[in-house]
């Protein structure tokens, strides 16, 4: 079994689609299609269903795929170390995030290649229950999430920020300025809101049940940018967390209420996979993340 016949495979998992995945792997279609039939003939399994296109991975192949991820992402990281002991370490560090976590990257970002000049970073948004699958299929070296509501498995955290939510309207409709915005009447207004694929958007539901009220949005996204842009819009409003009010600084058409009353903070941090040996790219978050947390 050849380790490139792996990178293929994992390739066309992801990319489910054998051109698109042949250009990741930087070869022609018939080399991926190639090495697809070889792992295959090794295994003595049929791990991918095709005719002139693909269809989808066999019961086989969903099976193999996450040690083949583990597999890879472990090769990767016992390069890493080796190449650590003698320069310093560089190379291209994936960094995953949910979309509450977007303004935490700066500050990571910044620290971490402030620190490591040779490393370049990679940042994907991703939700909170893939960002855990890409940590235990080794192919994100860490991830900005939640740590208390719904907390990822088997990992290393450190809490690097603290959450509450603002209400956002567009200025011809706010109400007075700096006035809180009573949760009963967020409810009532015409909503713009992440999709309940996202954590936030749980635990923004979970925040209004408990005071006996429901969700309704108009409208539903899966960034806050194309919320934001619905507000600005003038017909919607929305809930975003406290960390996005800095990048509103100075928008004349946002304004920008408090929640009524105290609620309880939620932990934002960052996140590496509890294992041993642990990978250098992992100790440098870790690193990096701990001092930014002191």
């Amino acid at each position: 079994m050849q380790l490139r016949h792996l990178r293929y495979f994992v390739a066309l998992a992801r990319q489910r689609h054998f051109a698109r995945a042949a250009a990741e792997c930087g070869v022609s279609q018939p080399t991926l299609s190639a090495g697809l039939v070889a792992l295959e003939q090794d295994l003595g399994k049929r791990l991918v269903e095709r005719d002139r296109r693909f269809i989808d991975l066999t019961a086989q192949g969903q099976a193999m795929l996450p040690w083949a991820e583990q597999i890879l992402g472990a090769m990767g990281s016992m390069a890493q170390a080796v190449a650590a002991t003698a320069a310093p370490l560089a190379g291209r560090f994936r960094l995953a995030a949910i979309p509450a976590a977007l303004p935490l990257v700066g500050r990571f970002g910044d620290a971490l290649l402030g620190r490591y000049p040779g490393l370049h970073l990679a940042v994907h948004q991703a939700t909170s229950r893939v960002i855990e699958q890409d940590l235990q299929a080794l192919s994100c070296d860490a991830g900005l999430t939640y740590l208390d509501h719904e907390p990822p498995a088997n990992v290393i955290a450190v809490p690097l920020a603290q959450e509450r939510y603002l209400f956002v309207t567009h200025g011809d409709a706010a109400r007075e300025s700096g006035a809180a915005m009573h949760w009963a009447e967020a409810a009532a207004m015409p909503l713009c809101l992440l999709h309940q694929g996202m954590q936030y958007r749980r635990i923004l539901d979970a925040q209004f049940a408990a005071r006996g009220l429901a969700l309704a949005p108009r409208a539903v996204a899966d960034s806050y940018v194309a919320l934001l842009s619905l507000v600005q819009s003038g017909r919607f409003a929305t809930i975003i967390p406290d960390s996005y009010a800095a990048l509103l600084t100075g928008l004349d058409w946002a304004a920008i209420q408090p929640m009524e009353g105290a609620e309880t903070a939620r932990r934002l941090g960052l996140v590496v996979l509890d294992r041993q040996p642990m990978g250098p790219l992992a100790l440098a978050a870790l690193d990096v993340a701990r001092a930014l947390a002191a």
